[in-house]
């Protein structure tokens, strides 16, 4: 994987899964603006990259604003001269987590507004710039949650697939203009939306663990060698697919319920 001389947008690249990809995508030679909603930490992204002799740059922004939306793609254009490759990654997790049918609305249009319309808007406004520049590679984070059902969890689950469905249109629309695009699907990830640094870390993550069936959970740094691969040029001839970096949780029918005895590592 080479990515020399290319330059890249990675949304939510303040920490967690956007940090690291954006961190390989440099150590792979690529110029990255990092685009992130919590200032101060973007701030501090952008001084530790800095710091290692990356060539980078911030952009404040709301993923699910047209007018930030819009401001960061100029922004990058105007930086960079063009952009080969967006990882567009933005998303939350739902503050309410219980049955659909006592879901408070205002939650379920928050987590559109981040995870559906944030992807679709980057999109809008990156896939022109590509194809007038005679292509580009665009990798969006779905979900496990994107390949079937997680009770208590449905504006989240909802939101992810739509993220699939709109990674396959805009691959369908954009394959002749040598524009790629495609998903990854990150299983069970160390990160702050997994808990990392709160009073139940620990516990929850064994739990997370344990559903694996290669025995942990992954690290943000696995979602990055995956993104850096897709925005390759070694992936030139894969467009619209879902990539799962799960451990093999998606491979499995009944998650770990039917497990054998593994042999020790």
């Amino acid at each position: 994987m080479d990515l020399s001389g290319k330059a890249a947008i990675v949304t939510g690249g303040a920490d967690g899964i956007g940090l690291a990809s954006a961190e390989r995508m440099a150590q792979l030679g690529a110029r990255v603006m990092l685009v992130d909603i919590d200032a101060d930490k973007l701030d501090a992204a952008v001084s530790r990259m800095k710091a290692l002799g990356h060539e980078v740059v911030g952009q404040h922004a709301d993923v699910s604003d047209e007018g930030d939306v819009r401001a960061y793609v100029e922004a990058a254009k105007s930086h960079f001269g063009r952009i080969d490759g967006f990882f567009n990654n933005a998303g939350i997790i739902p503050r309410y987590y219980g049955v659909l049918w006592d879901c408070p609305a205002d939650d379920f249009d928050r987590t559109i507004a981040v995870n559906v319309r944030g992807v679709f808007l980057g999109l809008k406004y990156v896939i022109p710039v590509m194809i007038a520049q005679g292509g580009g590679a665009i990798v969006n984070t779905a979900s496990m949650g994107a390949a079937g059902g997680i009770p208590g969890s449905s504006p989240y689950v909802a939101s992810k697939h739509a993220v699939v469905g709109l990674t396959k249109n805009a691959a369908l629309e954009a394959a002749t203009a040598k524009v790629r695009v495609n998903a990854v699907l990150p299983g069970n990830i160390v990160t702050r939306m997994s808990g990392l640094g709160t009073p139940g870390e620990k516990a929850n993550q064994e739990r997370l663990a344990a559903m694996v069936p290669a025995g942990h959970m992954g690290m943000p740094s696995d979602i990055a060698e995956a993104v850096c691969f897709l925005m390759s040029d070694a992936a030139t001839y894969i467009t619209g697919i879902e990539l799962p970096v799960d451990g093999g949780i998606l491979a499995a029918s009944y998650g770990n319920m039917f497990n054998i005895s593994r042999p020790e590592n």
